[in-house]
């Protein structure tokens, strides 16, 4: 492994499993506190505008982040300094005009994003929606800082940061429950807006430490001139308004598959829980693999190392299809055991376990495409070249609406469906399904366009034999599972989790390297 990826892989891994471990045990005790419940329901919709904000502005790989990266990484730590604080000032004053606007118009936004929604959720919505707009300025700062850290290869406190609004918020839970337990007359869960303080304390906390961490590193400079580096700040501005939007595809289509899920009673809670799933592996992956190649693809493009350039993304693209369908072969054959063993318990009945496996198992099947349309939208973005993938974004937002549309029956209102075929909430799943692997194969073509020449064939052959040995890995599993009915039931889902994981991983790992499509070395891996 080259040395830069070796001496910050394993601090970018290791922050970002302890954030999904946090984020993991936040998702169980909302499972057993809420289940797929209206109060859930209703945050979820409430968390939409903010969410899109904290996590396209705000999160890691988002637009400012990248931009931040790309422009600050070749200046020394003054003058990166006075760049930073300059846009941050600006931003934070741009995203709290927009909080305001948003604070005195939630009920509007809130009958928008799902018209269909009861009363009841509805009004909790609009309550949670106006908490949480006090989260949209802090997240300006927030995503300024990671890239402002990551320029500084300052990997660890930017990969672990999330963890602190997931334990803020399973504090609130423990806490609430804790002091409510002894009032017969009150239920702790009636407080609506229990999950929306939560967030923005968490969130709160967050900025503060980002804070303290930047002034530490010397990149906070109040006292600097706003017209020096304007040049910097253009560049900063130019990345970041389209790839705010090309960058967050997949969230502007939260949006849109919100819209639709309200005509299903619980889809959204139940869209949470799955793609929560899918998430905390993916996140673990992103951030190892496309966070650490950033800063040097842009060094490589900046030295014109087209060669080295292209040898680093194909291997990366290798790695990432070779971990992403493993992750699909393993959701789909222990989507039942997965969910039990993390869910199933309190609120969360046998029922929501139903609903949500097969949620989980259309979201299992996109994995691949997600992670290769992020790596190639961040590799757009490590050369400035953000046009392309900005146009993208508005035609697989169109594709989405029609795909969502379609795949749900077709509905028209006062006139029914048009269409006899209607795959529920699983139909605005497969939607973005569809629009992603469109956008993979249209951004994968125009690299030639900017001198970047991939062996699509050889790519291609590559990714149908690691197909192949996650569906033999799949069925073998799956034969095992049969014969696993006399195991006591008390830990039967924790042990086929667990064993059935190393099994599934083993036979693969063999599978792919007798199928010569598998690199990775135990003792030495080399990218």
């Amino acid at each position: 492994m080259h040395s830069f990826l070796k001496n910050n892989v394993f601090s970018i891994s290791f922050g970002t499993s302890l954030s999904k471990l946090a984020g993991c045990l936040r998702q169980i005790f909302i499972a057993a506190a809420f289940g797929i419940g209206v109060t859930y329901d209703a945050f979820n919709y409430a968390y939409i505008i903010p969410g899109f904000v904290l996590i396209i502005i705000g999160g890691i790989n988002g637009p400012l982040h990248n931009a931040v990266v790309a422009v600050l990484t070749p200046l020394n730590k003054k003058n990166g300094g006075i760049v930073l604080t300059q846009v941050s000032i600006k931003i934070s004053i741009l995203l709290s005009g927009l909080a305001i606007l948003i604070f005195f118009n939630s009920d509007l936004l809130i009958e928008l994003l799902a018209p269909n929604l009861s009363n009841e959720a509805k009004s909790i919505a609009t309550h949670q929606l106006k908490i949480l707009t006090a989260c949209i300025p802090l997240s300006g700062f927030i995503g300024l800082s990671f890239g402002a850290l990551n320029s500084r290869k300052k990997f660890f406190l930017s990969s672990i940061s999330p963890a602190i609004t997931s334990v803020t918020t399973i504090f609130f839970i423990l806490f609430s429950w804790i002091f409510r337990q002894g009032d017969t007359s009150s239920n702790f869960l009636s407080y609506t807006g229990l999950l929306a303080i939560a967030t923005l304390t968490g969130t709160l906390i967050q900025f503060v430490i980002q804070i303290w961490e930047i002034n530490k590193i010397g990149l906070l400079r109040l006292n600097s001139s706003i017209q020096l580096f304007l040049d910097e700040e253009r560049r900063i501005f130019k990345l970041i308004i389209p790839a705010s939007i090309s960058s967050g595809l997949n969230q502007i289509n939260v949006f849109i598959d919100m819209f639709f899920a309200s005509s299903f009673q619980g889809a959204a809670s139940g869209l949470a829980y799955g793609n929560f799933l899918i998430q905390a592996p993916l996140g673990i992956l992103s951030n190892s693999l496309i966070l650490p190649l950033l800063p040097k693809f842009s060094r490589l493009r900046s030295i014109r190392d087209n060669r080295g350039f292209q040898r680093n993304l194909i291997s990366a693209i290798e790695y990432s299809f070779l971990t992403t369908i493993f992750l699909t072969g393993f959701f789909v054959t222990f989507n039942n055991q997965i969910i039990q063993l993390f869910f199933q318990r309190g609120a969360f009945d046998y029922s929501a376990t139903l609903k949500v496996k097969n949620i989980l198992t259309a979201y299992a099947v996109g994995i691949p495409f997600y992670l290769y349309r992020d790596l190639l939208v961040r590799t757009y973005y490590s050369i400035e070249k953000a046009n392309f993938p900005f146009k993208l974004s508005f035609a697989g937002i169109m594709l989405n609406i029609f795909f969502d549309w379609l795949l749900i029956g077709a509905p028209i209102n006062n006139f029914g469906n048009l269409s006899p075929y209607s795959f529920g909430v699983v139909g605005i799943i497969l939607s973005s399904i569809i629009v992603n692997f469109i956008i993979c194969i249209l951004l994968s073509l125009n690299l030639r366009n900017e001198d970047i020449n991939l062996p699509n064939w050889d790519l291609f052959k590559k990714i149908i034999l690691m197909s192949l040995a996650s569906f033999i890995d799949s069925r073998i599993c799956f034969t095992i599972l049969k014969n696993t009915n006399n195991f006591n039931p008390n830990f039967r889902e924790f042990f086929l989790l667990i064993f059935g994981s190393l099994t599934f991983f083993v036979v693969y790992f063999l599978l792919t390297k007798f199928l010569k499509v598998n690199k990775f070395k135990i003792y030495q891996n080399r990218i």
